[in-house]
């Protein structure tokens, strides 16, 4: 029995989105900046797509989105694009749970000489907006707080502090949202939210892997990453990954049409999970449970056994489900979790994060299946842990004395 309960890392390109690529590659090839039949029907495709990504945003103008290769890009677009228009070093705010697509260009800037505030949050990772009214200065450019965190499913307050920025007089501080967890599963509508830019991703929505959007709302000028041809109003200089491109496109209007029927679908698969394991001893749910994407489950460990994360990850890979781990692993050293760290655990349940997060293909007997081989793999894993931990002891022992 093969279970995948990786969602918030990608999802399974949907039928329709292949047939789309499929379409655009054998067909509509062209390239959408030529003048001639072949590039203009290319050119065709991308704007359709384009129509069908500001519609899952509620966004008026169809021109506010330019087509990325993805979240990252997206968020590398919208912090480095706002920055690149200051001469001189300013202010920006991030939350101490952002994801590394925008903490890694905000600590290039603190580096660069920059200020840098990093809100913290408390215990479930939400931001608390008295720490924002606090945090803001004379200088402070921009703001970028995650919406859906992806290693804890925790929701940010987002119009509660976008506007909380409006409300002060005469701001100019722009907000942007990494909402690539939040697309296709909860709505989104850039006409109330108070933010000004807002990254989205195709393979978070069962498109193809290679496209995403950054939202612009209209009058929000941004300097290019990349220098070239001037595609996407100058902002995304290279020739569209048309294929990409229409696969996210159809990928978008689904996720639309059918959210009033899966998000509560989700909501049931979730809180299910979260009650099947419940009575798991160490096993403690991470994030916010009200506050939380539809389709999320995380926890940690924090008994003494030090099960790893990374350790869970494998076993269940081998019962045939598929799991990640809330820490990251480079260059084969194991790492606590900075967002589990950032919300006050210790380093040892840092280091025993979990998420499994569901989608559209998952059913209530996979949950109920995933329970009960998750109970197993722990309940071989502490006593198994336990002797080689005496043993260990025991050798210490012989060689000490």
């Amino acid at each position: 029995m093969q279970i995948y309960l990786d969602y918030s890392a990608t999802t399974p390109p949907r039928p329709e989105a292949i047939a789309a690529m499929q379409s655009v590659l054998t067909q509509l090839w062209g390239n959408p900046s030529s003048l001639h039949q072949w590039g203009q029907r290319a050119a065709t495709v991308v704007e359709e797509a384009r129509i069908q990504v500001a519609q899952l945003l509620n966004a008026p103008d169809p021109a506010s989105i330019v087509f990325t290769t993805g979240g990252t890009e997206a968020d590398n677009l919208a912090i480095t694009g706002v920055a690149r228009h200051y001469r001189t070093p300013q202010h920006v705010i991030i939350s101490s749970v952002e994801h590394s697509a925008v903490a890694q260009p905000v600590l290039f800037l603190e580096r660069q000489g920059w200020e840098v505030t990093r809100l913290p949050v408390n215990r479930q990772g939400r931001v608390n907006p008295r720490d924002l009214e606090e945090a803001l200065q004379s200088n402070t450019v921009l703001m970028s707080i995650i919406y859906g965190q992806s290693e804890v499913g925790t929701l940010q307050q987002i119009e509660v502090l976008g506007n909380i920025l409006r409300s002060r007089r005469g701001s100019t501080v722009l907000f942007h949202t990494d909402a690539v967890q939040i697309a296709g599963r909860l709505p989104i509508d850039v006409q109330r939210l108070p933010v000004d830019l807002l990254s989205v991703s195709s393979h978070k929505i069962y498109g193809p892997q290679g496209a995403g959007a950054l939202y612009v709302r209209p009058g929000v000028e941004l300097m290019p990453l990349l220098g070239g041809g001037g595609q996407e109003r100058g902002l995304r200089s290279g020739t569209q990954a048309v294929p990409a491109i229409a696969g996210f496109g159809v990928a978008a209007e689904l996720a639309l049409a059918e959210m009033p029927v899966e998000r509560p679908r989700l909501y049931g698969l979730r809180d299910r999970l979260f009650d099947r394991l419940s009575d798991v001893e160490g096993l403690v749910p991470t994030g916010d449970r009200l506050h939380r994407l539809p389709h999320h489950v995380s926890f940690c460990l924090t008994d003494t056994e030090r099960i790893t994360g990374k350790t869970l990850v494998r076993q269940m890979n081998l019962a045939g489900i598929g799991i990640s781990a809330g820490s990251a692993c480079h260059s084969g050293k194991l790492s606590p979790s900075p967002i589990l760290l950032a919300m006050g655990y210790s380093e040892s349940a840092a280091l025993g994060g979990i998420r499994l997060t569901l989608g559209r293909d998952t059913t209530m007997a996979d949950i109920d299946w995933t329970a009960m081989v998750l109970k197993q793999v722990l309940a071989r894993l502490r006593p198994e842990l336990a002797i080689a931990k005496m043993l260990t002891m025991r050798a210490g022992y012989n060689y000490e004395h």
